[in-house]
């Protein structure tokens, strides 16, 4: 093979050559050039969500659940409320690590195959007064499941709820507009759709709640309010920034402005989408998730019912053909996800199906169908 596996995950994803290339070389942290990066990519950032007006940005060190964890602990007070819409795995950990952080914590369950319901996280609202924030997780990478941003932050404001959103996994693909929707915080990462290198998170947070997150954290390194605090005052990181992550994502932003923002990369990431579906769905693969809910960022399918497939041995198939696939995150039934997003197009689409048929092949597999 001539080329390193594509890999077809949520996350870490395959970037360009240019973004490689970028983390050549090395930068002091205290350095002025280096300091003008990290101010570019913020201002940048703003401008992915239109909230230059209404919010700063916060970059943090560490993967993007590093983030959710200083989102919750800085944005929420110690005696508050919090409660989790939870339908999928990254709606757990959010509890989870919301529990961890000491905060109290309700979770509202709903089925991993459906949305979360507005409705529903409303009637909670009106029934527990005590509940001062609400966690919702934009694309829930679980199964692949969009949930309504918009219809949830509405009911937020309107009822005077502080609204977290882990928008990781959609943050440069799907539309958000910090001028439409009110949100508290909002977390997102560079490994993600913004196609740069895995190591950093950043939160928005809303300027009028800034001052108010004084001292909420219980964590010196992951305090958002004064990693805030000493970028306004020095234009640096309080503590040693993954400079190599920085850069790469500067030079990612480049060519995510470049490519058109972000409807061109949700156009990419639906033509992608939509290509593997089709090809998948030749093989006798079917989807776990109604066209409806499914978000063009990462598709469960069903595991074939042929009694010769197994996981491990289908990942190995594939990755020898040049792709990297997902195991599932589903607890009811055996599932597998392959992503749509990263710094790929049609023709890599195609050739990931094509390497999905040569791994069935390869494992003596006819059919990708089901045993439902």
């Amino acid at each position: 093979m001539d080329r390193d596996p594509i890999l077809l995950t949520p996350g870490p994803l395959t970037t360009t050559l240019r973004t490689k290339l970028a983390m050549l070389r090395d930068w002091g942290s205290w350095d002025s050039d280096f300091i003008a990066v990290t101010a570019k990519v913020r201002q940048s950032l703003l401008k992915v969500i239109h909230g230059e007006d209404s919010h700063v940005v916060v970059p943090l060190q560490g993967s993007g659940t590093f983030s959710v964890e200083a989102a919750v602990a800085t944005v929420v007070p110690r005696d508050g409320h919090v409660l989790v819409a939870d339908n999928g795995a990254y709606c757990k950990r959010a509890a989870r690590l919301t529990n961890l952080m000491g905060r109290r914590c309700t979770v509202l369950p709903f089925d991993e195959s459906a949305p979360v319901s507005a409705e529903a996280v409303e009637a909670k609202l009106v029934e527990d007064s005590s509940i001062s924030h609400v966690v919702l997780i934009h694309c829930e990478t679980g199964a692949g499941v969009l949930n309504p941003l918009a219809e949830v932050a509405e009911v937020c404001a309107r009822r005077g709820v502080g609204l977290i959103v882990d928008a990781m996994s959609s943050f440069g693909a799907l539309p958000i507009d910090a001028r439409e929707l009110r949100f508290d915080a909002l977390v997102a990462a560079s490994g993600k759709c913004l196609e740069g290198v895995p190591g950093m998170g950043f939160v928005f947070l809303r300027k009028a709640i800034v001052e108010s997150c004084a001292g909420r954290s219980q964590s010196l390194a992951m305090d958002l309010h004064d990693q805030h605090v000493y970028m306004e005052k020095t234009g640096q990181w309080r503590f040693t920034p993954p400079t190599h992550v920085v850069v790469a994502l500067a030079e990612a932003i480049d060519q995510f402005e470049a490519e058109g923002g972000q409807p061109a990369r949700l156009a990419r990431y639906t033509d992608n989408y939509r290509t593997l579906i089709d090809g998948m769905g030749r093989m006798g693969f079917i989807p776990f998730l109604e066209p409806a809910i499914q978000a063009p960022i990462i598709v469960t399918f069903h595991a074939p019912g042929d009694p010769c497939y197994e996981f491990r041995a289908f990942y190995e198939a594939a990755k020898k053909h040049g792709f990297i696939l997902y195991p599932g995150k589903l607890t009811q039934m055996e599932t597998f996800r392959v992503g749509c997003i990263g710094a790929i197009g049609r023709n890599e689409m195609e050739q990931a199906v094509h390497a999905v048929e040569l791994a069935l092949q390869d494992m003596g597999i006819a059919s990708g169908e089901p045993a439902i």
